[in-house]
């Protein structure tokens, strides 16, 4: 898998876990199977950098007696990657302790946290940092060295010793190595065999060694252990998020059918009663029209037509409380008009008034009349703001498991690349 396909298989799966970009960032690391990386921690002015420079055999980072090292340095030396973070500082949250972070926790296979002798017992970042740090190992088996360095800037042994009692009583059980790059150095130049060794830094490349040997099953037990839990999550987010968009649907579903079957009663019971009423009127007035002498008076065709308009109002108002109870009220904003007294779905469906036995008789007693307002309320019904929300929430749970699925078959990708 190329780096371009890896880096969108990686991208799919952080979309949907977001708090797990450091640790597919880490994965990527894994899977590129690069050489063991060794990452060099701690305070400025602790001496990393020097005893990176012993460490190898040769002068490749930058030493100074100021805060020099400001961003990730890295060489490989005889197969191994070195990188020397920048110091941790006593101002969290800076960008050189995010880079010293960034190293620890997603480039190294090795981590040697390095503290100064002179400085005492670690402070509480350091701890705090140590208690990460073992955590981490316990949880992934990368390993990580404490060094002791600049020991020579004590005044004796026993100082040293003071020093490492007060470290083992901060964490007990802590291993260190003690070191002087300053000792080791003149011991290599000057051929002094003695001083070498009480460099301590022969010894640390022995262990330094034994942890490299260990690297490859290290690699491969956080490489098994990472996708492991990133599946879990994922199959259980996707568990969640598809319930939660069926139960949405589900909901769809059944407010439709309780909206059906209310309508239709609705419906029902107010045609009953208009054909009743109808069937019990007589001579159908209404379709008299009046003459110019009847403009004001009180005629049959008035009483009759009068009658109808209130027989079909009382209709509208059951109609429209039930629909009033389901939140179908007002028309979409697309079909508004500017007179506001007309923009309701009850006006839409129903008009305004009706005048005539057949008009009331075609839309209360026929089933096509029933049908079509049952089909007509039923649309508006849709389009309602809590019909169109709720419709909105199913669409976005219907995109959330779409997400899930496609992080899904990234991960299994990125996995079959191991």
């Amino acid at each position: 898998m190329s780096n371009d396909i890896r880096e969108r298989a990686t991208g799919d799966v952080v979309s949907v876990l977001p708090a797990r970009a450091d640790d597919l960032t880490r994965l990527r690391t894994l899977l590129e199977n690069s050489e063991p990386i060794v990452t060099v921690i701690g305070k400025y002015n602790h001496g990393k950098s020097r005893l990176l420079n012993e460490l190898i055999g040769r002068d490749i980072f930058a030493v100074a007696d100021k805060r020099e090292t400001v961003a990730l340095s890295d060489s490989v030396h005889e197969g191994v990657r070195w990188l020397d973070a920048p110091g941790l500082d006593a101002d969290v949250g800076t960008e050189d302790d995010r880079h010293a972070l960034h190293a620890a926790w997603l480039k190294s296979d090795i981590r040697l946290f390095v503290h100064a002798a002179k400085e005492g017992e670690l402070d509480a970042k350091e701890l705090a940092l140590l208690a990460e740090l073992d955590e981490d190992g316990g949880r992934t088996r990368r390993s990580t060295l404490f060094v002791l360095s600049q020991i020579d800037q004590l005044a004796d042994d026993t100082e040293l010793e003071k020093v490492s009692r007060r470290i083992d009583t901060q964490w007990p059980g802590v291993v260190l190595h003690a070191v002087s790059a300053t000792r080791h150095r003149k011991g290599a130049e000057e051929g002094k065999k003695l001083l070498l060794e009480k460099s301590g830094v022969p010894s640390l490349r022995v262990e330094l060694g034994a942890a490299l040997a260990r690297v490859p099953a290290a690699r491969a037990h956080e490489t098994a252990l990472l996708f492991a839990e990133i599946r879990k999550e994922l199959v259980e987010l996707l568990a969640v998020q598809q319930e939660s968009r069926d139960g949405l649907s589900q909901t769809q579903n059944q407010q439709r059918l309780e909206f059906d079957a209310g309508l239709q009663t609705v419906i029902g019971k107010v045609s009953v009663d208009i054909e009743a009423m109808l069937d019990a009127l007589g001579t159908d007035h209404a379709i008299i029209p009046d003459t110019a002498k009847d403009a004001y008076a009180i005629t049959a065709g008035k009483l009759e037509r009068a009658h109808i308009q209130i027989a079909y109002s009382r209709a509208c108002i059951a109609i429209d409380s039930f629909l009033a109870g389901h939140g179908v009220i007002g028309l979409p904003a697309e079909q508004e008009t500017v007179a506001r007294a007309l923009n309701s779905v009850m006006v839409a469906v129903m008009g305004v008034s009706v005048k005539f036995r057949k008009d009331l008789r075609r839309m209360f007693c026929e089933p096509s009349g029933r049908e079509r307002m049952q089909r007509d309320f039923s649309h508006y019904y849709e389009l309602s703001a809590d019909r169109k929300a709720l419709a909105a929430r199913i669409a976005a749970g219907e995109s959330a498991v779409i997400a899930c699925e496609n992080a899904l078959s990234a991960l299994r990708a990125l996995e079959h690349t191991g």
